[in-house]
């Protein structure tokens, strides 16, 4: 998922390299019918973005989910929550 966000803010010009994009990502696993399975898993983005461009970023971490392979495909068995906290580099 963070590769796709990566490129949902290069589609708007905002740079993710170096060190401008990072995440935590948090799985839960639960006993269902016996069995150990990933149930939830939770992504927390970081992005520092270029001054102007927080709600354009805060748009892409909206629906980059929406292209996402790997989230559409385990998305049908498994919850995926996200957010974001973008951060507005000081100088234009």
């Amino acid at each position: 998922m963070t590769g796709t966000l990566a490129v949902a803010l290069a589609a708007r010009k905002i740079p993710t390299h170096p060190d401008r994009l990072s995440s935590e990502v948090e799985g839960v696993i639960e006993n269902v019918d016996g069995k150990p399975l990933i149930t939830k898993i939770t992504v927390h983005y970081m992005v520092k973005v270029p001054k102007g461009k927080r709600e354009e970023a805060l748009r892409a971490i909206e629906v980059h989910e929406k292209g996402c392979p790997a989230s559409q495909s385990v998305k049908r068995g498994i919850t995926i929550e996200y957010d974001g906290e973008v951060k507005e580099d000081e100088q234009p």
